[in-house]
């Protein structure tokens, strides 16, 4: 994992659900590139045409919430999206992003600032979120190593993985 992340802003209000991150009319799959094609499809019409690889997506209290599938983190990652910053995250979406390797960081005065289509850079070893389109900066409490490990890995099962290969060796 890149420890400098770098994209557009796609900017989000409160209480974004699992419905509308994917809705449930696409779980057929659990392929992130399958579901990449169909995120954020119920509340923005122009996020899947319009994301690139490396975008952030910026966001209020609660995102994530509604029901506890791993699908919306896959989808989100699938799109592209590097990383996600809101004010606070449902609990099972906030564990279910680390699970997939999908970074979020929690920082208010961030998401305050940071408008639709500001560049955005988020430094995850330090947790600093800079908006270079409006030149601020703000600290977000950064992952500790062994996060930021899982993370690197692709994920939990990855990790394990790699973990288990590396015992019996």
């Amino acid at each position: 994992m890149q420890t400098i992340l770098e994209g557009s802003a796609w900017k989000y209000g409160n209480n974004v659900d699992t419905d509308v991150i994917i809705p449930a009319r696409y779980l057929s799959t659990s392929v992130p590139s399958e579901l990449a094609v169909h995120c954020m499809e119920d509340i923005d019409a122009t996020f899947v045409k319009g994301v690139k690889k490396g975008d952030i997506i910026v966001a209020g209290n609660n995102f994530g919430c509604g029901s506890s599938r791993e699908h919306a983190p896959l989808a989100i990652a699938g799109a592209g999206v590097s990383c996600v910053i809101a004010v606070s995250y449902a609990r099972i979406f906030f564990r279910n992003a680390i699970n997939v390797g999908l970074p979020i960081l929690e920082c208010v005065e961030a998401v305050n600032e940071i408008e639709k289509g500001d560049t955005v850079e988020v430094n995850l070893e330090k947790g600093v979120i800079t908006d270079k389109t409006k030149g601020k900066s703000w600290p977000a409490r950064p992952f500790p190593q062994f996060l930021r490990d899982l993370i690197d890995k692709g994920g939990l099962v990855p990790w394990v993985r790699e973990r288990l290969k590396a015992k019996s060796a």
